[in-house]
């Protein structure tokens, strides 16, 4: 296998797939048959400056150098090969956001991410002026709140994209996006696969009234559906990746997408009526809707699959970094008892002793909010962990609070989508860290969602899979292949996947915990105004 896997490397029969996720930058190098061939890493972290979450691209660049140094070194180790090319390249990243240039490619400010949530004003006004709802971390309703706010940046606006098309860019001089990225910038026409003209027409209106001559259209990069060739990587762009200069120009790239994009298709979750949960910083769901919802809800967001179909979202601001934090606490804890222990033990010792906690969580309660997050209705977050004294108190109880809590704001928008708009789900795929330690945060989500949720070890790698998966895709669909049909004759076929049924008992306790998880959303504000 090792001297196949070295010709498929030496001969291009390979994918890369690039991943820029909010706490690391991922590189997967798979084969033939999609299985991973070598991998690369670097972590990074966001910087809160001036009331902003961050990214420089400098930290953007250098990441890229550092990730794909770290795949050809895997690569070197493996197969004793140089990695000099690759049949076909993607990237993906966190999608939304706000990363405005003008005409000369310049940044006219700093990158800001999908956790900010001071556009507020801009999303109301979009919202109701489209008859669509447009999140706070929508790319035009940053650029409509930087309009509103006056900023002097914007008059001097060309180009706006996200951060995966912002690499691809640098990559290979197009200013495009995958249709599913593209859709958290813009609504997205399903029937024509591109902008929707009427909602650009009333945002150039909204901008006018604002004093602003903006013509959005010709800002917005232009839409790419799964499968369809992107470019291909110039020598600039070779040696962005890698200044070495052993990477040659010339591979062809698919669109780039958005980490949400990439997590349906990892999760084989880009058919109607199958969906999937991307857990790590953030927390979402995916629903591939069979049709449009009857109307407007602000919990859900209304995107597409990378194919270009309807897809329902909700998203959380805030996922497992608050479960980090005490692991990290239970970590430092262990090394000051001298029995130090490295952090994946850590993690999978209090995810196995939360299967032993009260199933209601016994009165614990906890918030995982570092920041805003809209589904609630908060601006700003604080960290909470609660507790009567007549509660439960001890550790199995505590950590399933605290995992139940990463849970609980995707449980109040699936409930809008399930309940409130009846979409009815065949399968939910569950993959990213939260879900490393098999069967227990697994066990909660189906609980929390009352619906069979499963993973796979074909998805291990994520969202960096995903994009190689789309950039194989590019190069190898037969003509007229669907994507769905791609993965599943292709990809999926006989992967085994661990499916978890929601226990009743699990169930019962989920339904109780949400109930005073609502009820204290009061306490968790009024830290927010008095922290």
């Amino acid at each position: 296998m090792t001297t196949d896997s070295a010709a498929d490397i030496a001969q291009g029969r390979t994918a890369l797939g690039i991943e820029l996720g909010s706490t690391r930058i991922k590189a997967v190098l798979i084969g033939p048959d999609h299985q991973p061939l070598a991998v690369g890493s670097h972590d990074w972290e966001n910087q809160y400056v001036d009331r902003m979450w961050t990214y420089s691209l400098d930290a953007v660049r250098e990441g890229l150098q550092q990730c794909y140094a770290a795949l050809a070194a895997d690569v070197q180790r493996r197969y004793g090969a140089e990695l000099t090319t690759v049949g076909a390249l993607g990237v993906s990243a966190m999608m939304h956001g706000y990363l405005a240039f003008d005409a000369a490619g310049e940044l006219l400010t700093p990158f800001r991410t999908w956790r900010n949530t001071h556009t507020g004003a801009a999303t109301e006004r979009l919202s109701a002026e489209f008859g669509h709802n447009i999140p706070h971390r929508w790319s035009v309703a940053h650029l409509y709140q930087a309009i509103l706010d006056g900023e002097e940046h914007v008059g001097r606006l060309a180009h706006l994209t996200t951060l995966a098309g912002y690499v691809h860019w640098q990559l290979t001089g197009e200013q495009v996006l995958g249709v599913g990225d593209a859709s958290g910038m813009f609504p997205v026409d399903i029937a024509t696969g591109g902008y929707d003209t009427t909602m650009l027409a009333r945002f150039d209106e909204l901008a006018a009234e604002a004093g602003t001559g903006l013509t959005l259209a010709g800002l917005l990069p232009g839409i790419k559906a799964a499968g369809e060739p992107a470019g291909q990587l110039t020598d600039a762009g070779a040696k962005l990746l890698d200044p070495t200069g052993r990477l040659q120009a010339g591979i062809p790239l698919c669109p780039p997408e958005g980490d949400a994009g990439t997590g349906m298709v990892a999760t084989n979750s880009v058919a109607p009526r199958t969906g999937n949960v991307s857990a790590g910083t953030s927390i979402f769901a995916m629903v591939v809707l069979e049709q449009p919802l009857s109307r407007v809800h602000p919990e859900l967001d209304l995107v597409t699959t990378p194919a270009g179909d309807l897809v329902a979202m909700v998203h959380c601001n805030n996922g497992a970094s608050e479960l980090n934090a005490w692991a990290g606490l239970f970590t430092e804890f262990a090394a000051a008892l001298g029995a130090p222990s490295d952090p994946s033990t850590v993690f999978e010792t209090l995810f196995t002793a939360a299967l032993a906690g009260a199933p209601d969580c016994g009165g614990l309660m906890a918030y995982n909010y570092l920041s805003g997050e809209p589904i609630t209705g908060l601006e700003e977050g604080r960290p909470l962990f609660l507790r009567s004294p007549g509660s439960r108190f001890d550790l199995a109880t505590f950590m399933r609070t605290h995992l139940f809590a990463a849970l609980a704001t995707l449980r109040i928008g699936m409930d809008v989508l399930q309940k409130d708009e009846g979409v009815r789900l065949d399968a939910m795929f569950a993959h990213g860290g939260l879900f490393k330690t098999r069967g227990v945060a697994q066990k909660f989500l189906a609980a929390a969602i009352d619906t069979p949720v499963s993973v796979g070890d074909v998805a291990a790698e994520g969202g960096a899979w995903g994009i190689a998966v789309l950039a194989a895709y590019l190069r190898d669909r037969t003509p007229g292949q669907s994507l769905a049909g791609y993965l599943t004759d292709r990809v999926f076929e006989g992967a085994a996947l661990q499916t978890e049924a929601p226990a009743p008992d699990d169930v019962a306790g989920f339904e109780a915990f949400i109930g005073r998880y609502r009820a204290g959303l009061a306490v968790e504000e009024a830290a927010a105004r008095h922290l």
